[in-house]
């Protein structure tokens, strides 16, 4: 029982105590407890603020999103959800600070960035874990994040180089042409819960080292490895304004579409709200980036490396418990012997994956850890799926329901699941699931199979197991996807190459990341110019 004699580490202050009926909405910023619904025990909550014009404030908001640490059940922090004025305050701060940071020479802008990869290198660790606790991905997981988070700030880095632009001496009787590439203002964006630290960061760099200012909402589900990086942020001396940070839900997302200042948004999230954003984007005259939901293919040749290609396959499937844009959900193998051998193999790896709390020391280090969904909302949804799989003729030939990780019983665990004899069309085929569930059909050839993969409304990735050229070649012109791989499970591009689906798996003409990127990011001016000989 919980009453007022309950011991506070803050004696006298205020303090939010959550019951299994609600809670009291006092609050102490520091000093914020909360029952472990699994044991009964107060545990502080983590504080989660916002970073507006070059100070932590406390958000004026219109309630909180609990965060739950999604391998306990363990409330560990809150969101607040903050105002629609609240955003507009921060847009308005980036507003005011574009015209002296647009016009600090370029040479200048990327010296934060420098600091930041050096500081960020010092808290690798941390931040992973970060990720783990509020994500609930394997560690391994966590920590590649952490890397490529850090090589897109490295290739901004470059902005001196990637910003430049092009000059025509002699483009007629003694004129010359020129472009040069300029930076428009406030940018903002709107972050997915799958990769708290990455994602953001194939943006965010790029915006602030071509010379605009940004404003960026983290999902509410998990605020907190934002928060670290804004700290870090806050320590590379950015001028207030420049780089801003706003907690909350939809409220803010609407305020970036709607507010005269921004002049584009980037988004990743599911296909239906990256619709809706791009609509309200280009209706408001904005720049838009939405990249959506995925159903990614890997395609089992008969020529196939089969014990690499199986090994590769659970990795791409079950990575960050199948909850990534370019987790593969769906393998296409060729030929009945192929689709015989593939499922059986598939099914035999997947049993010896480990389902656990990824913070558990005894299993951190190792790559075979499946952590939990991000909650019990996301867990409903997948169970459901599996249901549907059941009732349309799917053979559920290993089941993930109803599993119970030791110590975590409150967790939103999901075992790998593996469908076999599906036909395309199902929905559980159709649906991004985004889980721990896997989908083998069978296709008479290369040909079927790509029709399979074309027919689908995605067109995020699609990898390729084969050592024939003509084949590989075939399925890398044919595929409509945006990003291909030839034995290689997660088509994932590096830092320094642009990332996006085709057809329903992205709203836009710029990719993320890389050089392209500085397109979003740059108006291109055209000067034309010539001088006549003094008298």
């Amino acid at each position: 029982m919980i009453g007022a004699s309950t011991p506070f580490p803050c004696p006298g202050e205020p303090v939010k105590i959550y019951l299994h009926t609600g809670f009291l909405n006092i609050r102490r910023e520091d000093c914020i407890r909360a029952p472990d619904a699994a044991r009964g025990r107060l545990v502080r909550l983590k504080a989660v603020r916002n970073y507006l014009n070059g100070e932590w404030v406390e958000p004026e908001n219109l309630g909180y999103h609990l965060v739950h640490n999604p391998s306990t059940g363990q409330v560990i922090a809150e969101t607040p959800l903050s105002t629609p004025p609240e955003t507009a305050r921060a847009i308005e701060a980036a507003a005011r600070a574009f015209k002296g940071w647009s016009e600090t020479p370029v040479s200048r802008r990327v010296q934060p960035l420098y600091q930041l990869v050096e500081l960020a290198r010092r808290n690798e660790e941390r931040i992973a874990r970060s990720i783990t606790e509020e994500n609930g991905k394997s560690l391994v997981d966590a920590r590649a994040e952490v890397k490529r988070m850090l090589e897109n700030c490295e290739v901004a880095c470059g902005m001196p180089i990637l910003q430049q632009g092009d000059k025509l001496a002699g483009a007629s009787y003694g004129i010359d042409g020129e472009v040069i590439r300029l930076p428009l203002g406030v940018f903002a964006m709107i972050a997915p819960f799958n990769f708290p630290a990455m994602v953001p960061f194939w943006f965010i760099p790029y915006a602030l080292a071509a010379g605009n200012t940004y404003v960026v909402k983290p999902s509410e589900q998990v605020p907190l490895t934002m928060q670290l990086l804004a700290e870090l942020i806050d320590q590379t001396g950015l001028p207030p304004g420049v780089f801003n940070l706003v907690n909350g839900d939809r409220a803010v997302a609407e305020v970036f579409t709607e507010h005269p200042a921004v002049k584009g948004v980037s988004l990743v999230g599911s296909t239906r709200t990256c619709r809706l954003i791009a609509e309200k984007c280009a209706r408001a005259g904005k720049r838009f980036q939405a990249m959506g939901s995925a159903k990614n293919h890997l395609v089992c040749m008969p020529d196939a490396k089969i014990d690499e290609a199986v090994r590769n396959m659970v990795t791409s499937c079950y990575g960050c418990a199948g909850q990534r844009c370019m987790a593969s959900s769906a393998i296409v193998a060729i030929g009945a012997e192929m689709y015989g051998r593939v499922s059986e193999k598939f099914i035999e790896a997947c049993r010896k994956i480990i389902l656990a709390n990824p913070l558990d020391p005894e299993v951190a280090d190792n790559d075979m850890v499946l952590g939990p969904v991000i909650s019990l909302k996301a867990k409903n949804s997948i169970l459901a799926m599996i249901e549907k799989g059941i009732e349309e003729g799917a053979v559920l030939a290993l089941d993930g329901r109803g599993v119970i990780v030791p110590g975590c019983e409150e967790g939103f665990f999901i075992g790998p699941t593996v469908f076999t004899e599906v036909q395309p069309g199902m929905e559980i085929h159709k649906t991004e699931i985004f889980g721990p569930v896997v989908a083998i059909l069978k296709a008479d050839s290369l040909d079927e199979a790509i029709q399979i993969i074309n027919g689908h409304q995605y067109g995020n990735g699609a990898s390729i197991y084969t050592q024939n050229g003509w084949w590989a070649r075939k399925f890398k012109l044919e595929v409509e996807c945006g990003m291909i791989g030839i034995n290689v499970g997660i088509p994932a591009p590096v830092a320094y190459l642009p990332f996006g689906g085709m057809k329903a798996s992205q709203f836009s003409d710029i990719k993320a990341q890389g050089k392209a990127v500085i397109n979003f990011f740059t108006e291109d001016k055209i000067v034309t110019e010539r001088y006549w000989p003094e008298d």
